[in-house]
Formats: C-alpha cells, structure tokens, sequence
C-alpha cells in the first residue's frame, strides 16, 4: 500500500484549487437588498396625489428611504425573531401582567407613532390626512406587519370613541399623539397612548352577539365592572381597549384601561400569550376580566353598532397591509431576478420569469390603487360626503375579502422566484409568506366579509347605487370592463349565501379594473382586463397571454427602474 504524504496531498491539484484554501468563490449570488427606497412605486405615488395627499409626499419619501434602510430592515428581523414574553408576576408574588419586547419592537413603534400612522390623522385637518396616513402604512409596511397591529387598533378606536363625548375629551388627544410612551401607567399622565381591542371569545368567535363577558352596573354612572374571558387580544400592553360584554341593556361596549386613574392596575390577567403562525412579533393574549372597572361608550345595547367602527377602519388596514406585503415580496423578487443569472441570461430576462414578474406587478398596483381609493373615500366620509361613506361602507368589504385573500398565493409565487434561497429564513420570504393569512382572518374572515357586502346591498340602496356611480365613470372604455359590470349588475340581484364569494370577487375585480382603466398606463389596465376579466388567464401567476406588454408593465414596476 502507497502512502502520500500530507505536504504532497496538498501540492497535488484537483481543479477545485489546493486543498486547505476556499473551496469556492460566492458568484451569482445577489447582494442584499437594502438599502432601498421603499416609496419608489409609481401607482402609490400617483394614488396618493389623486386621493388629494399630495402634500405629504416628500415625507412619504424619507420614511421610504428610511423603511428600506439597513436599519429599519434589521428592527424588523429582530422583532420577530425576539418575540415578546410573558410576565404574569414580580418576584414578590405581585400580579402584574406585562409583556416583555425586543428593544427593535420599540424602535419601530416609536418610528410608525411618530410619523402618523396610529391616531394622528383625527388631529390633523388637512384634506388627505387620512389618505397620506394610508400610504406611510404602504411605505412602512415594508417593515414589520406585527406592530401594526397597535398602531392600526389606536387609530380606529378615536370614531367609536367620540360615541361618548367625555371620554373623547380625555383620550382623544393621547391617541392622536406622535409621541411613543410605553409602560403601563395612568393614562392621563403619559405623553401619548395606544389602544386595542377585545371583542372575541371562545363560544362566539366572529359571532360576537354570543359573548358571555358580563357587565355590571357600579353605583357610579357611566361605571362598570366586568368579568369574562376573551379569546383572542392582541397587543396586551396597550393603554386602553375597547371591549364588548353584556349589559342588562344587552351588548354594549367598554373602554377598559390597564391602569385606574388612582394608579392602580385594572383587572387584566393574561392567561396566555397565542403561539401564531406568524405575526411574531406582536403579542396576542387571552385576558381575564374580574371585576375589571369599565366605562360604558355609547348607549347600552348598541355595542356592536358603536364598534363597528373600529371595524371599519382597521378592515382598511388589512387591505392595505395585505397590499404593502405584496409590494414588498414583489420587490425582493424583482431584484433578486435582476442580479441572478440561470442559462446564459439574468432572471430578469428570461421571458417566462418577466410574465410571472408582469403579472405579480399588475396585482400589486390593483391592490395599491384600491387600497388609496379606500383610503380616500374614508378621509372623504368622516368630512361629511354622504356618498363616499356609502361607497367606504361596501368597497371596504369587498376590498378587504379579495385583496387579502390573493396576498398568501401571491407571497408564494414571489418566494419560488427566489428559488431554494427564498425558503430559507434568512432570506425573510418565510416570514412574509406566514404573514400573509392573518390579514385575511383578522377582522373577519372571508365569509364574514362577504354576507356583510350582502348585508349592505339589502340594507341601503345607496351602497349599490355608490358602487355603480364608481364603475359608471369609466363606460364605454373597455368592452370587457362594461361587460363586467353588466354581469355584476344581474349577479347582485341574486343575493344568495350560496353564491356570494363568487359575487364579492366579481365585484372586487371590476372595481381595480374600473380603477386601473382610469389611471393607469394603457399597457397595465389591458392585460389587467384581458386577465381578469376576459378570461385569457391561467390559474397561477405567470399566464399572461402573448403581447401582454410585459416590458412596460415591468419598467414601470419594479424600483429603479430597468
């Protein structure tokens, strides 16, 4: 037997280079993306200005740049890979029911209060307040969804609230605070609060009439305690939450604080905190009510009227955060196909890579643009445009059901772009990608949402009428799109259970048709029409049919352009 010594093996080569040394170059790998701009998306900047927010728009800028930066991208793994952390008691046996956060949780709170995107809007006169709170959603969206959670809950409490003028007079202006003051303390001592939520329970779920959460009246007016067991709370460690319970008047709601003003804690024993698919982030907890001091909002018995909304407004916001995860997903994969090479071309390149690219590109600007409209007929509403708040009543639903539920599949195709690195953790798809359900559960599932938009059109005439004001605009500008509207028309006579998913996504794609063939490039709104409503259509992403305009679908897409 030959024996090679050691200083010989080393000497000899195999075409891989000495042994001992690098066994290869890292070549066709992309570099990371940030820091980006993450405001650089034409169809939001253009919503922004229609939907009369031009004014903000060099904001929207900064906060792009700073959304995309090293910085902010880095909070927003950390946060998530910290979750946040129990603590029912201190080390002398005292109940105290915190949650604990990663010092990035904080980082990215005190960013989305500061720059509008909790409760600031209600202080804000300017026409397009609402609008421009809506795109810095859009914009920091490509942060970190879990603490939106807290700032989307602080901005839709303040409508219920002014349902009871005294406590708006209170709270209200701490709501609406830039400033992040966290840690529980008496409210009206803080610098600015954060509201949240609690309306499920175990019995009921989304069938919150069931609740069995009792309220007892006190002998002061307006007081009550309560005592019951909700299912699922998020963000625990908000100031203040608006809480559904039976009432001998029936059910109303409740403003709850952690903290009495005498400085003592509120009964709220957390039971658990939810281990969640994803979301990790932000806490979800299952609190305990005994004998917890309340404030009744609103008159007895009208709980869910007076919520609702708080519904509303954070129904815009799942829309609009289903639409920045696509906006964000979809920018991780066009650079990603920009910079990797597979058989003699870039991705980029690649026909068959620019169709499914094109076709993610056109769903993300019909979310995008849908979102603004929304967006818009809100900030319309709460100024006193009957027909905006009739048009918000349904195509928020409607927006909410399909803009949502396309944003799991859509996440999924954006991460195969990415190929084997996409589902790995560091590339941050898989975190997307369990983000992507819960915008579609969370104030209402599906069905939820579709026997509401069935609810509207059989309580008020003037919601279809809003509706079909909005789709008239564009008669007459594409024959698929009249054609849909048509058909829209006879199906919304049904009004069958059976068949109202069917209609709710009819609706929802002849409304970002309508809008798409009003403002956007001739080149989007055809294959967008000739897709979705003209059945030239696969059933995956990336079936755009030939001379689909993909180059200029694409150039106005993706970032920094090609």
């Amino acid at each position: 037997m030959t024996i090679t010594r050691a200083d010989e093996l080393q000497q000899t080569s195999f075409g891989l280079g000495a042994l001992g040394g690098a066994t290869h170059d890292v070549t066709n790998q992309p570099p990371h993306p940030a820091p980006y701009d993450a405001s650089d998306d034409v169809a939001l900047l253009e919503g922004v200005r229609r939907e009369g927010a031009g004014w903000a728009e060099e904001d929207l800028r900064r906060l792009g740049r700073l959304a995309g930066g090293e910085e902010a991208q880095e909070w927003a793994d950390q946060a998530n890979r910290h979750e946040p952390e129990l603590r029912t008691h201190d080390r002398y046996g005292h109940r105290v029911d915190e949650v604990g956060f990663h010092p990035s949780w904080h980082h990215l709170m005190r960013t989305a209060v500061a720059e509008g995107l909790a409760g600031a809007p209600w202080a804000d006169d300017r026409p397009g307040a609402h609008v421009a709170r809506t795109a810095g959603g859009l914009v920091w969206g490509h942060t970190d969804a879990g603490h939106g959670c807290p700032t989307s809950m602080t901005y839709a409490a303040i409508p219920a609230l002014r349902r009871q003028p005294e406590l708006a007079k209170t709270y209200e202006p701490l709501l609406a605070s830039r400033e992040y003051d966290p840690g529980l303390r008496v409210p009206t001592e803080k610098r600015g609060l954060l509201a949240g939520m609690g309306m499920t329970e175990k019995q009921g779920g989304s069938d919150v009439r069931t609740n069995t959460t009792a309220a007892t009246p006190t002998a002061e007016p307006g007081v009550y305690t309560l005592r019951g067991h909700k299912w699922f709370t998020s963000a625990p460690m908000c100031d203040v939450f608006l809480v559904l319970a039976q009432a001998p008047g029936g059910l109303s709601c409740f403003l709850v604080p952690r903290v009495l003003p005498d400085g003592t804690r509120n009964t709220f024993r957390i039971q658990r905190l939810k281990e969640k698919l994803g979301n990790r982030s932000n806490a979800s907890s299952e609190p305990e009510f005994d004998g917890t001091v309340a404030w009744l909002v609103g008159p007895e018995g009208q709980g869910v009227k007076t919520i609702i909304e708080m519904v509303n407004c954070t129904r815009l916001d799942c829309v609009m955060m289903s639409a920045a995860l696509m906006r964000k997903t979809l920018v991780e994969a066009g650079h990603h196909a920009r910079h990797r090479s597979a058989f003699g071309a870039r991705l980029v390149d690649q026909p068959l890579m620019r169709n499914v690219l094109a076709d993610l590109a056109l769903e993300s600007e019909a979310a995008t643009t849908l979102t603004l409209r929304l967006a818009g007929a809100a900030d319309r509403a709460v100024r006193g445009d009957a027909g905006e708040a009739a048009f918000r009543r349904i195509a928020t639903a409607v927006g909410k059901y399909w803009v949502t539920k396309r944003g799991p599949a859509f996440t999924a195709e954006a991460l195969e772009c990415l190929g084997g690195n996409g589902y790995v953790e560091d590339s941050g798809m898989p975190r997307h990608y369990r983000e992507a359900p819960l915008l579609s559960i969370w104030e209402g599932s599906g069905n939820v949402n579709a026997l509401d938009v069935l609810r509207a059109l059989g309580r008020d005439p003037a919601t279809a009428q809003a509706l079909f004001d909005e789709l008239s605009l564009t008669r007459g500008a594409d024959a698929r799109l009249d054609a849909a509207v048509a058909g829209l028309k006879d199906q919304l006579a049904e009004g069958s259970q059976v068949t109202a998913r069917r209609l709710v996504e009819r609706t929802a794609l002849t409304l970002q048709a309508s809008l798409l063939v009003r403002h956007a490039p001739g080149a989007v709104a055809d294959a967008f029409c000739a897709t979705r409503l003209g059945g030239d259509w696969g059933h995956a992403f990336g079936t755009l049919p030939a001379g689909a305009g993909l180059d200029a679908i694409l150039e106005r897409a993706l970032p920094g352009r090609e």
